[in-house]
């Protein structure tokens, strides 16, 4: 059955829901990277223990479903509706940052897609060493994408994009949750 989303107690808050959204997908992202963390440092000397077999399933979950769909929230919705509500230079400054955004986007999941084998067969009670070489660079990337977006884009968001805007971005990034479930 699938969850039901509870109704925002008021407009403003409903506004505020796909902003807080990303950024709680952001929090979420930045427990797992910590999670990929311990997991490098625990297999060499557990192995491919429950312990290891949970977290690497919980990752590959996140990276295949969750991420894909923060990235698409953000190029789907969000950028275009930041940067529709620009104009002049300002317009030019934010589409650099959108495009840069996007590119970390395919960065990261190319990272993702090089390191998700190794990790599915962890997942599958294979005791195979994650090397730190591979991992941490994802983890790196991660760490500062996650903060320039908290920095920069989110704040830019909460400012310039206007309560239709946000309502819509909503709308479509709840359809978007629901039907990948």
């Amino acid at each position: 059955m699938p969850r039901q989303v509870k109704p925002m107690p008021s407009p403003v808050a409903a506004a505020l829901a796909p902003l807080q959204m990303l950024s709680a997908g952001h929090h979420r992202a930045d427990c797992l990277c910590t999670a990929l963390r311990w997991l490098v440092a625990h297999l060499p000397g557990h192995g491919a223990d429950a312990e290891a077999c949970e977290a690497a399933r919980a990752l590959v979950k996140h990276f295949d479903e969750a991420s894909t769909l923060h990235h698409a929230d953000e190029e789907l919705d969000l950028f275009p509706a930041l940067v529709e509500s620009m104009s002049g230079s300002d317009a030019a400054c934010l589409r650099e940052l959108v495009e840069a955004l996007t590119r970390e986007h395919r960065e990261m999941e190319a990272m993702w897609r090089r390191l998700r084998p190794a990790l599915q067969a962890v997942a599958e009670g294979e005791a195979r060493p994650l090397a730190p070489a591979e991992v941490e660079p994802l983890l790196v990337l991660y760490a500062r994408h996650i903060a320039r977006e908290e920095s920069e884009l989110l704040p830019l968001a909460a400012r310039l994009i206007d309560d239709q805007a946000l309502e819509r971005m909503d709308r479509t990034m709840r359809a978007r949750h629901t039907k990948a479930r």
